[in-house]
């Protein structure tokens, strides 16, 4: 019997399309899943979600303290929408001071502030305005929520 040898001998391994198409499919794959998860939406959501627990927890503190006082508001609450000073801030001019509602954490331990301070605040502010209507009803707002959105709550 002739032994006749052949040329051709059995490669091991993977060719370069094979490698190149697990690749590309692996790419679709997590692109795929970054756009279902999309982290930047879920960042402004969580932020807008804070904004709106921060501007519940200062209503419900200047209520409170108005229930206490006989329906007096804090002093400084106008017609006009104004920015809330930061608990211990320097210098509350040109802004809404609620230190009534935080002195010995009675109402509030401090008034809280938005989650992109102090990009989007005033110095020694917390980006929240305060205001009253002529019917002395009382709105907070956060008014550099994120994708549009209002936030605002009014007692």
């Amino acid at each position: 019997m002739l032994n006749f040898k052949t040329n051709k001998q059995r490669q091991v391994g993977f060719t370069l399309l094979e490698v190149l198409l697990v690749v590309a499919v692996i790419a679709l794959l997590a692109g795929i899943v970054i756009v279902a998860i999309n982290p930047n939406k879920n960042l402004v959501g969580t932020r807008n979600s804070q904004r709106s627990a921060d501007v519940n927890t200062i209503l419900n503190g200047v209520y409170q303290h108005s229930i206490d006082n006989k329906g007096t508001l804090p002093a400084g609450i106008t017609n006009t929408a104004t920015e809330i000073c930061a608990t211990g801030g320097g210098s509350c001019t040109s802004l809404v001071n609620l230190s009534a509602i935080t002195t010995s954490g009675k109402y509030l331990v401090s008034i809280p502030k938005d989650p992109q301070c102090p990009s989007v605040c005033s110095t020694d502010g917390v980006g929240y305005t305060i205001m009253k209507d002529a019917n002395g009803r009382v709105t907070v707002a956060a008014p550099d929520a994120e994708q549009s959105k209002t936030i605002s709550v009014t007692k």
